[in-house]
């Protein structure tokens, strides 16, 4: 389940620092700054990154900054 520990709705150009477990896209979200070790045991930094509208990603994400769209960030 999602959203135990709360969450933050971006909208636009925003920033959003702390960690997070999920992702989810309300419309074509562009994200131009993160930091995730879903892929590796490193964070590995994320600089250009499309989620479409109506995807949901889970992972661990650190301190995102998007350009454009409507997401929720759910902590982790």
């Amino acid at each position: 389940m999602q959203g135990q520990q709360g969450g933050v709705y971006l909208s636009g150009a925003q920033i959003a620092t702390g960690s997070f477990r999920n992702i989810v896209a309300l419309t074509a979200t562009t994200i131009t700054a993160m930091t995730s070790n879903f892929v590796s045991d490193v964070n590995v930094p994320i600089t250009a990154l499309v989620i479409p509208a109506g995807t949901s990603v889970g992972g661990q994400f650190k301190d995102v900054t998007i350009s454009s769209g409507t997401a929720i960030f759910y902590y982790a």
